[in-house]
């Protein structure tokens, strides 16, 4: 029988580049809240020239490869959000 490990859906990671906008970060985190979610990671740095870019890295589980995709391209489609990555995480199956 499959181990548990094996069985877990991927963790999604999802990674923004956007405007350093202080109203940024809570309507990223609204689209999460709408659909009931809570990551399991969220790190935010501003960059680029002297503090003129934010970059967002989420990392969220227990959602399928359909929900992932069209939740990057809600991302994609927030005002300020300049670049959205999906990228997928799988875990190693134990020997």
């Amino acid at each position: 029988s499959p181990r548990a490990a094996d069985t877990r859906r991927p963790t999604y990671c999802f990674a923004l580049t956007a405007a350093a906008d202080p109203g940024l970060l809570p309507r990223v985190m609204q689209q999460l809240a709408r659909r009931n979610l809570v990551p399991s990671q969220w790190h935010s740095a501003l960059g680029g020239p002297p503090g003129e870019e934010l970059a967002i890295d989420i990392q969220l589980e227990g959602v399928g490869a359909a929900e992932a995709e069209r939740l990057a391209g809600i991302f994609r489609q927030i005002v300020g959000v300049t670049w959205c990555g999906l990228s997928e995480k799988r875990f190693a199956r134990r020997a």
